[in-house]
């Protein structure tokens, strides 16, 4: 491992030149085939995964929690890139990150703390040329299941958006998104909604109920995150007596 692609602070064009606009106004071309779920590297299709928050309850940056042989980030980057290329991880301004992978794109906020929707700007920004569709990821999912990634993209469809609704809850931050939905993303921004769920009301979504991935997580282990140090004392008593596996 060696130190990341700097992408900073907000865009990279097809050929590589930075833009200072935070937001790119301007649609991408569409459409895109669907894509197959399972273990393929999906064509044009990217991971986003976001660590830049507060991590307040916590009480230090779950990006570099331990977590067996390496921290946090580093999995679930490490577990995201079986299935998709090019890799962005979204961090705040300044944030010292773990060691990543040189292929991996790391783009810096430009404003501290407006939560995932900014977020999900900001990869996407990253992305412009680079692919067509990301799947979106929060750093602290241990169990995070690269089938369970792949099968959210894989039931995109002709939506804009497909999201995992389990018990009556949305997970944005389990999601598979279309680069060409930036612009609605940096309109919810700018009227301060700043929920990634509020783009669902706007754009076509499937929504994926549990009985959609019993294959393949039945426990849904893929969407526990970890935001307190009880929570992640649990996790590694459950991973220490995993048996030894895929992760």
């Amino acid at each position: 491992m060696n130190s990341q692609s700097a992408f900073s602070p907000f865009s990279v064009s097809s050929e590589g030149e930075r833009s200072s606009e935070s937001c790119v106004k301007t649609p991408l071309p569409s459409p895109l085939p669907e894509v197959q779920g399972g273990h393929k590297r999906a064509a044009k299709t990217a991971g986003i995964v976001l660590c830049g928050g507060r991590s307040s309850r916590m009480g230090q940056p779950k990006a570099w929690l331990p977590f067996g042989d390496e921290v946090l980030l580093q999995r679930v980057v490490r577990i995201l890139r079986e299935a998709f290329d090019p890799l962005v991880v979204v961090a705040a301004p300044d944030q010292r990150l773990p060691a990543l992978p040189d292929s991996v794109i790391v783009a810096h906020d430009d404003r501290e703390y407006l939560g995932p929707l900014n977020g999900l700007a900001v990869g996407l920004t990253a992305l412009q040329g680079r692919a067509e569709i990301a799947y979106l990821s929060s750093c602290d999912v241990p169990f995070l299941r690269v089938d369970f990634a792949a099968r959210v993209v894989g039931r995109l469809g002709n939506s804009s958006i497909c999201m995992p609704d389990v018990g009556g809850y949305k997970h944005p931050l389990a999601a598979a998104y279309r680069v060409d939905v930036l612009p609605l993303a940096c309109e919810l921004l700018d009227t301060g909604r700043l929920r990634p769920v509020f783009l669902t009301e706007t754009v076509p979504t499937r929504f994926l109920l549990a009985e959609e991935f019993a294959d393949i997580d039945p426990e849904l282990l893929s969407l526990r995150n970890v935001n307190s140090s009880e929570e992640y004392e649990a996790a590694l008593r459950e991973f220490s007596h995993a048996p030894a596996g895929p992760a």
